[in-house]
């Protein structure tokens, strides 16, 4: 029983992080998209990156991920993005220490703070959106 409950944890987290990667491209798109040509504040250009990301992960975790049937989309959603916005903060936080404090580079620093997040996003999404 444990073993299976392992094996489905595993594969929901292999998910995820399929999910996840998608997310990053988006992440990442739009992040450039908005610093590099939009000329929009690098912190801010992060966060229209991550809540696009965000956005698109939901939608595709609820159907592929872990196959919610909960009616209650909104609700389903609001938690969501709420643990993503707690993720946002999270990763707006470690990105801030890695460029400001250790001076490594912005797009290096986001990608660090991205694998951390998604840690915190899967646990959480697991054991208080989709369950």
């Amino acid at each position: 029983m444990f073993e299976f409950f392992q094996q489905e944890l595993f594969r929901k987290f292999v998910k995820f992080g399929i999910v996840g990667f998608s997310g990053l491209l988006v992440d990442f798109g739009i992040t450039w998209i908005s610093k590099e040509k939009l000329q929009i504040q690098k912190y801010l250009a992060n966060a229209i990156g991550f809540c696009s990301a965000a956005s698109s992960n939901y939608v595709l975790n609820r159907m592929w991920t872990f196959r919610s049937t909960n009616p209650e989309i909104a609700i389903e959603y609001s938690h969501f993005i709420f643990i993503s916005m707690i993720g946002l903060g999270i990763n707006t936080l470690i990105l801030w220490l890695i460029v400001s404090k250790f001076k490594v580079n912005f797009y290096l620093s986001k990608f660090f703070a991205i694998i951390v997040v998604t840690i915190w996003n899967f646990f959480a999404n697991l054991y208080f959106t989709f369950i």
